[in-house]
């Protein structure tokens, strides 16, 4: 069972279906058990599975300790950075009996790119460092802005106006931000909007989601001709 949607796809990608997961894993033909943040851990337990996949940030201790408390085997995983994806997925792949490749990371481009990432509006919160997102944009030459400020820094209107950057990322998630609400964006530099799970999901799409970063970054840079 994975209680983490990153787990959820790779298990699938890898040819296991978990008994079940939660409702933002987005697998309609899987029963689910609530949320990552909220699971059901009654129904978890009654039905008995060989092992429960959580991530140390995507889920909560208590509803860890109670899983391990009712003789329920889980799984721990603490996936923080690109360079956690690899032993932690053999971690995974070792528990399940599945062969994982870890995926080729790229050297970072010479010329560096500066990103604003808003994950967030009202408040408006932006991607920061050190984050697995912040980690993957580093290893396509990307540096997000601010960087020194947290992982997840919230910024009012001022502070935003005041941000500049080579390109804006725009993800598709966790905030669904609509053509108008790109205007504060569109002050800061080039806005390219980008699939969130590429910035959010580790896992079996890591190196499809590197590609596909690395495409969006690309088009957002100036012809040198």
């Amino acid at each position: 069972m994975s209680l983490v949607p990153s787990v959820t796809e790779t298990l699938r990608a890898w040819g296991t279906d978990p008994v079940a997961c939660t409702r933002f894993c987005e697998q309609p033909d899987l029963p689910t058990v609530g949320g990552t943040k909220n699971p059901d851990v009654e129904a978890i337990v009654a039905l008995g599975p060989d092992l429960v996949v959580v991530d140390e940030e995507e889920n909560r201790r208590e509803d860890h300790d109670a899983l391990v408390a009712a003789g329920v085997p889980v799984l721990a995983l603490a996936v923080r950075s690109l360079a956690d994806v690899g032993p932690e997925l053999g971690r995974l792949a070792a528990a399940v009996g599945a062969t994982w490749t870890p995926p080729a990371v790229p050297a970072p481009p010479a010329a560096r790119q500066r990103a604003v990432v808003p994950i967030w509006r009202r408040p408006w919160m932006l991607l920061g460092a050190p984050t697995y997102g912040a980690s993957l944009l580093a290893a396509l030459g990307v540096e997000v802005v601010p960087g020194d400020a947290g992982p997840y820094p919230e910024v009012d209107g001022e502070a935003l106006a005041r941000l500049r950057a080579d390109v804006v990322l725009v993800p598709s998630e966790p905030y669904s931000f609509r053509d108008d609400h790109l205007a504060p964006l569109r002050a800061i530099g080039p806005t390219v909007r980008v699939d969130g799970q590429d910035l959010f999901w580790w896992g079996a799409r890591t190196a499809d989601a590197l590609r596909r970063l690395a495409a969006h970054l690309a088009s957002a840079r100036p012809d040198p001709r």
